[in-house]
C-alpha cells in the first residue's frame, strides 16, 4: 500500500510502443509530484531506456512485465520499436498471453489503483479480480476515440462531427489495418477497455482544443472524461549535449523561420513522397530541419535528397538519425511543424505553439489533421490524384503557416493556447485528478 502523501499506489500498464510508455510515463511523473507511490511496468527492453530517465525520481519504479517465449519473438522484439511488421500479431498474442504473469504483478505489489492502456482489456479484469479499482487512460485524443466508439455503438448513425470526418476511414484505417489478432478487433478491445474503466476515463488531450469531443465521448462511455494535457515529455539530461550540431544550426536562423519536419517513428515515406516534399520544402524558400527515416537506412533516401543536401547550403539540414522532437520544436526558431499527425505530435506543436503543416500518413492521423485545422491550429496539405502529395501544394502551406499574413491567425491561436496550457499545467489542475482517483480509491 502507498505511505506518501496522498497514500495512494497506482500501477501503470501501457502498450508496448513509446507513443503509449511515453505519455504513461508523463502523466506517472506528475502524479508523483502530488504525492502518489507511481510503478510502471512493461517488457525489460522497453524499461532499459526508461529507467535513465527515472534516475533521480525514487517515486517512480519500474517492473518487469515478462512475455512468453514464442518462435520469431526474441525478447529484443518486445516492443514495437525496430519490430518487423509482420511480427506484430505475434506481439499482440504473446502480450496476451502474459495476462497470468501480470496478475502475479498486481498480487504481490496490490496497488490501490491501476491505470491501463487501449489493448488489453484483460487488464481491468485482472485487476477486478483482486478488488482493486482500475482506470483507462486513452494515450490518442478524444476526437479520435469518440469517432471509434461511436461507429460500435452507433454503427447506423452519422458521426456527430462532419469537419473531422473522413469517407472511408473506418474501413481502410480500421477494420483492415489495426486488427490485433484474428479473433479480437482494435475497435472491440477499446470499447471493453472503457466499459470497464471505473467511474473515469483520463485522455491525453486539453478541453482548449478537444472540448466538445470530451463531452461527446463521456456521452457515449458514460463516463466522466478528465483531460491530463498534453504530456509532452520532460527534458533528458545530456540530451542537448548529444546534439549539440542541431542546436548549433537553429541557434544561427530568425525566430520563427524555419519548419522542423518528421513523420514520427512508424512512418516510412516512399521515394516519391520524399521527392515532392523534398521540392516543396525548396521552392517555399523557408529554412527547415528535416528528420529522414527509412527502414533500411541512408542508401535508400535517394539521390534527389542528397543532390538537395548540397543545392540548400545552409538553408536547410537534412538528419538521418534520431532527434529530439520536443526541444527542436520548443527552439525560438521553430516557426512551423510539417508533420504527420500522430497524437504526440500534435500534443508537441499545441504546447510549444507551432503551426501544423499537415501531411497525415495512416490510423488516426487523418482524423487528428482535421480536428487541427479544425481548431486553426494549422492547414492540412491537400493531396491531388489518387492521393498523391504535390510539392506546390506543400511549398504553399508552409509559407502560409510561417511567413504569409494569411497565416497570422493561425499563429495568433497556436500562441494563446500554448501559452493558456502552459498556464493551466502549473496551478492545481492535478490536484482535482488526484483528488478523483483518491474517491475512486476510498482513501480519505
Amino acid at each position: 500500500m502507498g505511505n506518501r502523501e496522498t497514500g495512494i499506489t497506482v500501477l501503470m500498464l501501457p502498450w508496448l510502443g513509446h507513443g503509449h510508455i511515453s505519455p504513461f510515463l508523463e502523466l506517472g511523473k506528475r502524479f508523483a509530484r502530488k504525492g502518489l507511490s507511481i510503478y510502471l511496468c512493461s517488457t525489460p527492453v522497453n524499461l532499459r531506456s526508461v529507467k535513465q530517465t527515472l534516475e533521480n525520481n525514487p517515486f517512480i519504479k519500474t517492473v518487469e512485465l515478462h512475455l512468453p517465449n514464442l518462435p520469431d519473438l526474441p525478447p529484443h522484439y518486445h516492443t514495437t520499436k525496430g519490430l518487423p511488421p509482420n511480427l506484430l500479431s505475434t506481439l499482440n498474442k504473446a502480450y496476451d498471453m502474459a495476462a497470468p504473469n501480470f496478475s502475479n504483478i498486481v498480487h504481490n505489489l496490490k496497488p490501490d489503483l491501476l491505470i491501463y492502456d487501449f489493448i488489453q482489456f484483460w487488464a481491468p479484469q485482472v485487476a477486478l479480480s483482486q478488488n482493486i479499482p482500475s482506470v483507462f487512460f486513452i494515450t490518442t485524443g478524444a476526437a479520435t476515440s469518440s469517432y471509434i466508439i461511436h461507429k460500435h455503438v452507433n454503427p447506423n448513425t452519422p458521426f456527430p462531427f462532419p469537419a473531422i470526418y473522413c469517407k472511408g476511414y473506418e474501413k481502410e484505417k480500421y477494420e483492415d489495418c489495426a486488427k490485433v489478432n484474428p479473433y479480437v478487433k482494435i475497435i472491440e478491445r477499446i470499447v471493453s477497455c472503457a466499459r470497464q474503466s471505473h467511474e473515469v476515463i483520463l485522455v491525453k488531450s486539453c478541453n482548449e482544443m478537444e472540448g466538445k469531443y470530451n463531452d461527446y465521448l463521456s456521452t457515449l462511455c458514460e463516463k466522466t472524461i478528465i483531460p491530463v494535457g498534453p504530456l509532452v515529455s520532460e527534458k533528458v539530461n545530456g540530451e542537448e549535449d548529444d546534439h549539440f550540431k542541431i542546436f548549433e544550426w537553429l541557434d544561427k536562423k530568425d525566430k520563427a523561420s524555419t519548419v522542423f519536419v518528421s513523420f514520427g517513428s512508424e512512418c516510412f515515406l516512399s521515394k516519391e513522397e520524399m521527392e515532392e516534399i523534398a521540392c516543396g520544402l525548396e521552392i517555399s524558400c523557408v529554412n527547415f530541419l528535416w528528420v529522414v527515416r527509412s527502414p533500411f537506412g541512408e542508401k535508400c533516401l535517394g539521390e534527389s535528397l542528397k543532390e538537395l543536401r548540397e543545392r540548400i547550403g545552409e538553408k536547410g539540414k537534412i538528419l538521418d538519425t534520431w532527434a529530439p522532437q520536443g526541444r527542436i520544436l520548443g527552439h525560438p526558431s521553430i516557426g512551423g511543424f510539417v508533420s504527420h499527425c500522430g497524437w504526440g505530435s500534435v500534443m508537441e506543436a499545441v504546447t510549444f505553439g507551432i503551426p501544423v503543416i499537415a501531411i497525415p500518413m495512416q490510423y488516426d492521423q487523418p482524423l487528428n489533421a482535421r480536428v487541427v485545422q479544425e481548431a486553426g491550429l494549422g492547414e492540412e496539405v491537400k493531396r491531388g490524384r489518387n492521393g498523391r502529395l504535390q510539392m506546390g501544394e506543400i511549398a504553399k502551406v508552409v509559407r502560409k503557416m510561417v511567413l504569409d499574413e494569411d497565416g497570422d491567425e493561425v499563429r495568433r491561436k497556436t500562441k494563446y493556447l500554448s501559452e493558456s496550457i502552459r498556464d493551466r499545467e502549473d496551478n492545481k489542475d492535478f490536484d482535482m485528478v488526484v483528488k478523483e482517483l483518491t474517491k475512486i480509491c476510498n482513501i480519505s
